[in-house]
């Protein structure tokens, strides 16, 4: 048992069994860059300290540096028996080193080195999908350029609303990226803290200088309590809490895309390269991306889930549990980033069919806000405005007619004195456009100034 880093208070050798059930190694080995890079920097603190010379320091630093290339290369053993990757590292330096090998383990733990580690991997993962949210927001602002000038129709309950411009419609999923983006970089700031140095639970009696090894490694500061670091993952949790509402924004984009290329909605061309056909229907076009990028919500839904319901109820301190973290971690950044660089590739290559949206713009009565607004406007309470418009879509369905504008002057004349001929100047999806004037809206020069806006702090 003395081969194990753990083994000198054991007289039996581990079970097979228990060796296969514990060990991490086929999903951590991962973290290898970030373990090596924080060994590093704990190297050449304990240097820094007097506890280690300059050349022990600097055979070490050499040693991992060697090692990294070995994994990079595909030259280097992983075994089951070595447990996870930083006995793996540890061990191979240790053969290549001999005691200088055996030094580097000096004042920590694998508890704060674990930790570590996986601070380090999710600070590179969030810096990845922050560059990733800001192509796809660069990817709808540029499709709203595109379809600068069609008009869609809003929808609440699914139920046709009021008219739209459609760079108003991608904008709101640019805001929607852009929440999604401060959360990452918010979740950044407070996993930014180094946890290396809390040893196993209470600290070290060892002499070390964490504030060295944080600016080693970036970090703005240290944890402050030993015990919380061990035991601490909230840094995961909060990051894939943020990943899931990246998931959640995606899935309910794609489901809109999906139902907008149904020939029942007709809005959408997609480009043949986003799309997969039918092994029996020649005819299918299908949406495949779409509809994974939706389905695959739910595998981040599930690590969050996985995530919260593995720290409730441990106890102070570090628990084997929390070997659990990582896999549902590393799936969450993994299907996301997926997900964000393929929505790019669809907002990029879809166009809208303005052609066929105009054909039916006019149905829905999608002015009939503004035109209770024109009422309320001439000084009728806003209860008996509602009332009235709402007799005249009525009186519409009733004839069969589609649109407030079929209505003769007479009929809007009985419905209201206020409704006069000038009343038409908001009726149909254009005058209704026009007519908006609130910030954050739909009116025309609001749009542009947004649109403009977002140009600018994306550099496009």
């Amino acid at each position: 048992m003395a081969s194990k880093p753990w083994g000198g208070r054991f007289d039996a050798g581990t079970d097979r069994r228990v060796e296969e059930f514990t060990e991490s190694i086929s999903f951590d080995q991962r973290l290898f860059r970030h373990d090596i890079l924080g060994s590093q920097a704990h190297a050449r603190m304990l240097a820094h300290v007097g506890l280690l010379t300059d050349d022990e320091r600097d055979q070490i630093v050499r040693g991992l540096s060697e090692i990294q290339t070995e994994i990079e290369e595909g030259r280097f053993p992983f075994v089951l028996e070595r447990e996870d990757v930083h006995m793996h590292i540890e061990s191979a330096l240790t053969e290549k080193l001999g005691d200088v090998g055996r030094k580097l383990h000096t004042g920590r733990s694998r508890n704060d080195q674990v930790s570590t580690d996986v601070k380090l991997w999710t600070r590179d993962a969030i810096d990845r999908l922050v560059i990733g949210l800001v192509h796809l927001q660069g990817s709808f602002v540029q499709a709203a350029e595109r379809h600068r000038d069609v008009i869609l129709p809003g929808y609440t309950h699914m139920q046709r609303a009021q008219p739209i411009l459609a760079p108003h419609y991608f904008l709101a999923y640019v805001e929607k990226l852009e929440r999604d983006r401060t959360r990452l970089l918010d979740a950044r700031k407070r996993l930014n803290v180094l946890p290396l140095g809390a040893a196993a639970l209470a600290g070290t009696s060892i002499p070390i200088d964490r504030a060295f090894t944080a600016r080693e490694l970036g970090f703005d500061g240290v944890a402050a309590n030993s015990l919380d670091v061990s035991s601490d993952r909230d840094f995961a949790i909060e990051s894939v809490f943020t990943l899931t509402l990246i998931a959640e924004h995606l899935a309910g984009w794609a489901e809109e895309w999906i139902l907008w290329s149904t020939q029942e909605f007709g809005f959408l061309a997609l480009p043949d390269a986003i799309c997969t056909g039918s092994s029996i229907m020649p005819q299918k076009k299908n949406p495949d991306v779409l509809e994974l990028i939706r389905g695959r919500s739910a595998r981040v839904v599930g690590a969050l889930t996985t995530l919260l319901v593995l720290i409730k109820g441990l106890p102070l301190a570090y628990n084997r549990d929390l070997q659990e973290d990582k896999q549902p971690l590393f799936d969450a950044f993994d299907t996301v980033e997926a997900c964000v660089a393929l929505a790019a590739v669809v907002v990029d290559g879809a166009r809208l069919r303005a052609d066929r949206i105009a054909e039916r713009i006019d149905e829905g009565f999608l002015d009939a806000t503004t035109f209770m607004e024109y009422l309320i406007l001439k000084g009728i309470p806003q209860r008996t405005a509602h009332e009235v418009i709402g007799r005249l879509v009525g009186l519409c369905e009733r004839r069969g007619l589609k649109r407030l504008a079929d209505l003769t002057d007479a009929e809007l004349a009985e419905a209201h004195p206020k409704l006069d001929a000038e009343a038409r100047g908001v009726l149909g999806v254009e005058q209704s456009i026009k007519a908006f004037k609130s910030y954050g809206s739909t009116a025309p020069d609001e749009v542009a100034r947004q649109l403009e806006g977002w140009k600018t702090q994306l550099e496009l």
